[in-house]
């Protein structure tokens, strides 16, 4: 009786058995089975459930992180097209119900900036294209060639990324003031009898355009770095079979080395402009008297806007901040059509990881 019993017992589970791994058969080669079955082998299992949690466990992650890190700047959107009388409505969260352009009117007017938007974007423009230049020449030197001081040199290019700009201000501001060439003109003045004390340069271009020129400009040692890097993966066996065939360096640097780094060459553009673009301590520091506005000079309460009321202070901010979307704007734009080789060239370069 017993032994019949679990005859029986295990004669059922071996059928089950067989039919499990007839369903998960059709299930792996996409055979036809019956809805149930696909439900009870498939979905109804310790496997699935975990994979589920797990999926689902990311997910929530996900949004919770994108909506931390997005929030702040949806809400500085919503809030630029926001009217005065929102601001003292305790019902508006995000969404405005009196919805204006008031705010974007009176900073592009009031605050000229599209005056402001060219004057930046030409001293970016010229920054970012001496130092992608410069930059990519020094870290090829600094890659390819064996030179006196080699290694010195380069440990004052990473010292140059850890010097803090305000260390130089003084400096940097007496000798654009009463600019000269190793003295050259002093002692020339002095030999005729004048007393020359150099040229003013401030207010002007030249200074930012010398610093970059002689590498000493907003992030240069990081570029320098950054194509340093880049160029040590290049292999010698290029340049060699350049010179067997009579180029020399200069030459292989323009038609063969150049050209390959087209990718390294947009990414260091666009660092170089992005980091000028919103640039205030040097802007501040050279551009002293009466000039052009430039971006940062943007953010100020507009005149014709009236902040005279309950809530002064949230309006303000919402003011400063849509001047703040304006200054970023063009950046995203630039971003959008540049990203991929960005992106590229950051993996490239040698410093991810």
């Amino acid at each position: 009786m017993d032994s019949t019993t679990m005859s029986k017992k295990e004669l059922r589970a071996l059928r089950q058995q067989q039919k499990k791994e007839e369903a998960l058969r059709r299930i792996k080669t996409r055979d036809k089975i019956p809805f149930w079955m696909l439900i009870r082998y498939k979905y109804c299992t310790l496997y699935f459930a975990k994979k589920l949690g797990l999926a689902i466990f990311r997910l929530v992650l996900l949004v919770g992180l994108s909506y931390v890190i997005l929030f702040p700047y949806l809400s500085k959107i919503f809030n630029s097209f926001m009217g005065r009388e929102d601001f003292v409505d305790v019902t508006v969260l995000l969404i405005a119900k009196h919805p204006t352009l008031d705010t974007y009117k009176a900073i592009i007017e009031s605050n000229h900036y599209f005056r402001a938007l060219l004057n930046s974007t030409t001293i970016a423009l010229m920054c970012a294209t001496i130092q992608m230049l410069i930059c990519t020449f020094v870290g090829y030197g600094f890659a390819k060639f064996n030179f006196r001081f080699r290694k010195l040199l380069f440990v004052l290019v990473i010292f140059m990324m850890i010097v803090p700009h305000e260390t130089l201000q003084l400096s940097l501001f007496m000798k654009f003031r009463y600019f000269d060439i190793w003295g050259i003109g002093g002692a020339v003045s002095k030999l005729f009898g004048g007393s020359w004390e150099g040229f003013n340069l401030l207010n002007t271009n030249w200074p930012l355009a010398i610093m970059s020129l002689t590498c000493l400009g907003l992030k240069n040692g990081l570029y320098i770095y950054i194509m340093r890097q880049y160029f040590n993966g290049v292999p010698d066996e290029l340049e060699e079979a350049a010179y067997v065939d009579g180029a020399n360096v200069y030459k292989t640097f323009m038609k063969i080395i150049l050209p390959m780094s087209t990718t390294m060459l947009v990414t260091i553009f666009m660092f170089a402009f992005a980091w000028q673009w919103s640039d205030m301590f040097y802007t501040g520091l050279f551009y002293t008297g009466k000039h052009d506005a430039l971006l940062p000079d943007i953010i100020k309460i507009p005149t014709v806007l009236d902040t005279q009321y309950a809530a002064q202070s949230a309006y303000e901010s919402a003011i400063r901040n849509t001047s703040g979307l304006l200054i970023l704007a063009p950046l995203v734009v630039l971003y959008l059509f540049a990203q991929r080789t960005m992106i590229e060239g950051v993996e490239r370069s040698g410093i991810t990881g």
